[in-house]
């Protein structure tokens, strides 16, 4: 297949700190710039005086002058169940993280001249399924088909491997604006194959910004007695400071955070000129530093390998140009760390070139990637020499290569048992309940048979993350099962389609039509009836999300009929239309009664 022949899909780094999108075009990456050269879309959002939508460099301008109608740093939030204050209106993480890919997207298209609808978009190796399944709701919110989502780590070797040859183990240490990630791969031929992930998704640039903010807060108290953290419009104005002062040091032993005109203290303007060196800032830091090479060991241990073992260290993300990364990676490691692709573009690259190679474009190189987390179930064991009913019993454990599909076989407790419940959990802990519960439901109608009836559980996690369980009834072959694509926050389809046309409203510009997720795809076009049956199963599953959820509000009664409801649903996508509307009206109207 030719290049010229093939769907353009684009790779999407969306970052904390900065996003950036490339695309694979006569076989060579391409960054996209965002004006002149410049390849980095600052991932900031806000709202002008005149109302209009601000994305990037304009946005993070006005937010020293109007923090209250900026977002900034919205990947932290990403999976939570919330909304964030944008001038007088709120919005989900979701949608703020759609208009910086809207942006993209729209800078994409001008530079390539013709549409784009797919994408990759990659996320930190140690983003919970509910993060990742955020991430991919913000690419449809904005127009895009996420049709893969990768590790940050993973990409930026895919980025790293286009490069050179050889045989060889790398540690890949990803320190951005807002998450750390490390992660261990063999690089071999034309594979890239990762062999162990961890990290922090709260520890990044941002964090070292504050201790300098901090640093000049405590200035203030100390040589004015003010305390200025009180005032938004001056955090905002310190953390700009902060910022540019972090990117000096990376460059000079010495800063200077300055602002003038900071603010009035008894009606003398107040200018700051604070001089903070390079080893002040690293001593803030260092217990910062410290953490992610404590990460550093465990990514090892998970891989089985030792230090002597590592080939070569490559540096990824903004923050890893702090020279205090660098040295105390070389003196843990004992080799110096390569940064020869630009640490801000290469995550965006490795995108790119896996987009090429879903699109067919022919590429060298093949990625094999694993989950960061363990995913199991509970069941009674014994723990710390005890009988104990909610024992973690892992089914995929972290570091095994996806997609993956586990089971186990788990029995009855009593005689006569005819009810189980599943609960799925994410961690590493002994105890279940120390555990993430991402997911519940239950198996009626079991056979009246003697304890011991085998129950089989299964367990499939793709290479997006999202997990699919399973709970089969040896004896009977009665099965129940869920899609667990999120843990915590998940929009229903009517809230995606609102907040896509929420998007495009502020970006002026038609509503364009949903992108069929791959998993939905059915053959058909138009709104012909192929299409209409999609967004009715859609719509159905939605709706068995949302019944499943109330489930642990409600009482033995209602849960039982709540349950029936499900199942009928459940039972009726593989039917026709019209029994699916029954099923579904059916369910609509119990769930209004019990939310009445």
């Amino acid at each position: 297949m030719s290049e010229t022949t093939v769907e353009t899909i684009v790779g999407i780094d969306l970052g904390t700190t900065n996003s950036e999108i490339a695309v694979v075009r006569a076989g060579r990456v391409e960054v996209i710039p965002v004006s002149g050269t410049v390849r980095i879309l600052p991932s900031v959002v806000g709202v002008g005086n005149d109302g209009a939508l601000l994305v990037g460099d304009a946005a993070r301008n006005q937010y020293a002058v109007h923090p209250e109608r900026t977002v900034r740093s919205i990947k932290r939030r990403m999976g939570e169940d919330t909304r964030v204050a944008l001038s007088d209106k709120e919005y989900a993480p979701q949608e703020i993280s759609a208009m910086i890919l809207r942006r993209l997207k729209d800078l994409a298209q001008a530079h390539l001249g013709h549409d784009v609808k797919k994408a990759v978009i990659t996320v930190p190796a140690f983003f919970s399924d509910a993060q990742r399944q955020a991430t991919r709701e913000a690419g449809e919110i904005a127009g895009l088909e996420v049709v893969r989502i990768i590790n940050e780590p993973t990409a930026a070797a895919l980025a790293y491997e286009s490069r050179h040859q050889g045989a060889r183990k790398a540690l890949v240490y990803d320190l951005g604006g807002g998450t750390f990630d490390v992660s261990v791969v063999n690089l071999e031929g034309d594979v890239v194959e990762v062999l162990a992930s961890h990290g922090n998704n709260h520890l990044g640039g941002d964090d070292f910004d504050r201790k300098l903010v901090d640093f000049a807060l405590a200035h203030l108290k100390e040589a004015h007695g003010i305390e200025a953290s009180n005032s938004p419009a001056v955090m905002a104005r310190l953390q700009r400071a902060a910022e540019a002062a972090k990117i000096a040091l990376s460059d000079r032993p010495f800063a200077t955070l300055t602002e003038e005109y900071l603010l009035e203290h008894d009606g003398v303007p107040l200018h700051l000129a604070l001089e903070v060196s390079r080893e002040q800032y690293e001593a803030m830091i260092e217990p910062y530093i410290a953490e992610t090479l404590d990460a550093v060991h465990v990514a090892l241990s998970g891989a089985g390998l030792a230090v002597a073992d590592i080939d070569e260290i490559l540096l990824v993300g903004g923050a890893t140009r702090t020279p205090l990364v660098a040295r105390r990676l070389e003196e843990e490691l004992g080799q110096q760390p390569r940064a020869e692709v630009d640490p801000d573009l290469c995550v965006a690259m490795g995108a790119a070139i896996q987009a090429a190679l879903i699109a067919g474009t022919q590429t060298r190189t093949v990625l094999v990637d694993v989950t960061p987390y363990t995913f199991g179930t509970s069941a009674l064991g014994e723990l710390n020499g005890e009988s104990y009913e909610h024992c973690f019993v892992p089914l995929i454990r972290k570091n095994t290569p996806i997609p993956v599909s586990k089971s186990d076989v788990f029995f009855t407790v009593f005689d006569g048992q005819h009810t189980v419940e599943v609960n799925v959990y994410q961690g590493e802990e002994p105890d279940a309940l120390d555990n993430i519960a991402i997911g519940r439901f239950t198996v009626e109608g079991l056979s009246k048979v003697p304890a011991g009836n085998p129950i089989v559980l299964g367990l499939s996690l793709d290479v997006n993350g999202i997990l699919e369980v399973t709970a089969r009834e040896k004896k009977s072959g009665l099965e129940r099962s869920i899609t667990i694509g999120n843990a915590i926050a998940r929009f229903e389809q009517d809230k995606l389609d609102e907040a896509r046309s929420r998007v495009q409203a502020l970006f002026g510009a038609q509503q364009e039509s949903a992108p069929a997720s791959l998993a939905d795809e059915v053959p058909g076009d138009g709104d012909g009836p192929a299409v209409s049956a999609r967004r009715l199963a859609v719509e159905g599953r939605a709706l068995v999300e949302k019944a499943e959820r109330a489930l642990e509000k409600v009482g033995t009664q209602d849960a039982e009929d709540l349950v029936d409801a499900v199942e009928d649903v459940k039972d009726a996508l593989a039917g026709d239309e019209a029994a699916l509307k029954a099923a579904m009206d059916t369910l609509a109207d119990l769930l209004y009664y019990l939310e009445a």
